[in-house]
């Protein structure tokens, strides 16, 4: 393309030899033409917000299907460590069986409770306003993610309380703590060792949450990063305009 224009120029000026060297300064110094366009407030707001829709939309399709936790070893729920005491000595009186149930069942239960976080995810990518975009879009590449759990977090528990509670309930999840932490803290009479009392309804909340969060943050940091991640117009061009 250089050369074509080059060539144009040694006509212009009814030049039969021309040294490239001269005229490529004499290009150099014509303004460019193409310019990239600013983006726009509408532009940004709406860009961060279809990030933020693809990474809870994601988040909770892959969390909320059976064995999104119990099979992603990067979110699976583990038997709580307060009572990891109670697991050993479970294990140890044969109850493996009982220990593998029980850690099934802490899965289920959060994989029931994702599935109700998208509506209040969406929530708050509604309201997000023109300074949460530039905030986010020029911030940490968890950014977005941090939006999320700053503006969502309070009531998702809300919501997620009474979801879980049933949950734990359809799952049975106590039929199956109850004998291993009733028959370890029996032998604390013994041990003198503090009987376990954790609250399974708030731990599994806890757990769900940081699962959620925790691949909505893989999503942004894919359409952050991978300019394949961006699946539309408006994320190819808010997002690339960070790649320059």
């Amino acid at each position: 393309m250089k050369k074509i224009i080059l060539g144009a120029i040694c006509c212009s000026f009814g030049l039969t030899a021309c040294d490239p060297k001269t005229l490529e300064g004499v290009l150099n110094s014509i303004p460019s033409t193409t310019q990239t366009t600013p983006l726009t407030n509408e532009e940004i707001v709406k860009g961060l917000k279809e990030a933020l829709r693809v990474g809870a939309q994601a988040a909770v399709s892959r969390t909320s299907v059976e064995n999104g936790f119990l099979n992603d070893p990067l979110i699976r729920i583990p038997f709580p460590a307060e009572a990891q005491q109670a697991r050993d000595w479970a294990m140890s009186k044969g109850l493996s069986n009982q220990v593998n149930t029980f850690e099934t069942t802490l899965n289920r239960a959060a994989e029931k409770a994702s599935a109700q976080a998208f509506q209040i995810l969406g929530d708050a990518i509604v309201q997000m306003t023109v300074q949460d975009a530039y905030t986010i879009l020029h911030g940490e590449k968890n950014a977005a993610t941090s939006y999320l759990q700053r503006t969502t977090t309070t009531s998702l528990k809300q919501s997620f309380g009474p979801i879980v509670k049933k949950a734990i309930e359809e799952v049975e999840l106590t039929k199956y703590w109850e004998p291993i932490t009733t028959g370890y803290n029996a032998t604390t009479m013994l041990t003198g060792k503090p009987k376990v009392n954790t609250d399974l309804q708030a731990y599994v909340l806890d757990k769900a949450l940081v699962g959620l969060f925790t691949h909505v943050a893989q999503e942004e940091e894919k359409i952050r990063s991978n300019p394949a991640a961006r699946i539309n117009e408006i994320l190819k061009k808010v997002f690339g305009s960070l790649d320059k």
